[in-house]
């Protein structure tokens, strides 16, 4: 980057309203965080970047938007982040080939959204939200890998919801805000929520549905599906009586002896 251009960002980012006060102490902040980063400079490649990593998690605590997740990006070794089973949105080939090469030549302009499912620090583990398939170029384009360090950019959604249903609804509102996503697998994500217990009006709040689409869905799987979240008696003797309407009463013989 050059001077020019370093200026240019400088300005974009100096707030116009600020009182000169707030200004000189942004510069003296500004002016000893330098001196520190002199010193990130002197460590070993990995540990730079794990510092770099605690130095934004650190910075977000201070933010006044830590509460949305893009405002802390790190970068996660590829082996810690895992996809999940879920994800309805599926890419032809020739779009993971142009997915490949968009990273390739352009780097990651957007991150993987992640949930913590296992650890905390060093030994965190993490499930994909959003962004599937830029984790599996990640992964499996060696150039990719080699310019990444071997690492995904992560952002961190969730981490006081770590519920399946949660997870579940958070992919699938990615997915259908952009307009990606397979109505087939989609079927089996509403059928797998209200197996998990959530009622229709759960899922079409989170999922973004109206009542029809849910029903619609449901009822692609099936007619037995439609009562799978019903709750029987373990403990019933079937009557031969039962459902029979009040016109065939005269039959009750038939029936034989109700029990």
């Amino acid at each position: 980057m050059t001077a020019h251009q370093q200026t240019t960002l400088d300005d974009l980012i100096t707030p116009a309203t600020s009182t000169p006060e707030a200004a000189g102490e942004a510069e003296a902040i500004l002016a000893q965080a330098q001196e520190l980063f002199a010193r990130l400079d002197a460590l070993p490649e990995d540990d730079r970047i794990d510092t770099v990593n605690r130095l934004r998690l650190a910075l977000r605590e201070h933010s006044p938007l830590k509460d949305q997740p893009v405002d802390c990006v790190i970068w996660v070794p590829a082996e810690d982040v895992e996809g999940n089973a879920y994800n309805p949105n599926h890419v032809a080939d020739p779009e993971m080939e142009l997915l490949g090469l968009s990273i390739r030549q352009d780097g990651y302009t957007q991150p993987i959204v992640a949930w913590p499912v296992d650890g905390d620090g060093d030994s965190a583990r993490f499930e994909v939200v959003d962004g599937f398939h830029r984790h599996l170029v990640g992964k499996s384009d060696q150039e990719v890998r080699a310019a990444v360090r071997g690492r995904l950019p992560v952002t961190i959604i969730g981490a006081d919801r770590t519920g399946a249903p949660d997870r579940i609804a958070a992919t699938i509102r990615h997915n259908r805000a952009r307009g990606a996503h397979a109505p087939a697998k989609m079927a089996d994500i509403v059928i797998e929520l209200a197996r998990l217990r959530r009622t229709d009006e759960w899922i079409g709040e989170h999922l973004g549905m109206d009542a029809d689409e849910v029903t619609r869905l449901r009822t692609t799987t099936g007619i037995a599906e439609q009562f799978r979240t019903r709750e029987y008696s373990q403990a019933w003797e079937a009557d031969p009586r039962a459902g029979v309407p009040e016109i065939f009463a005269e039959f009750d013989d038939e029936l034989g002896p109700a029990s």
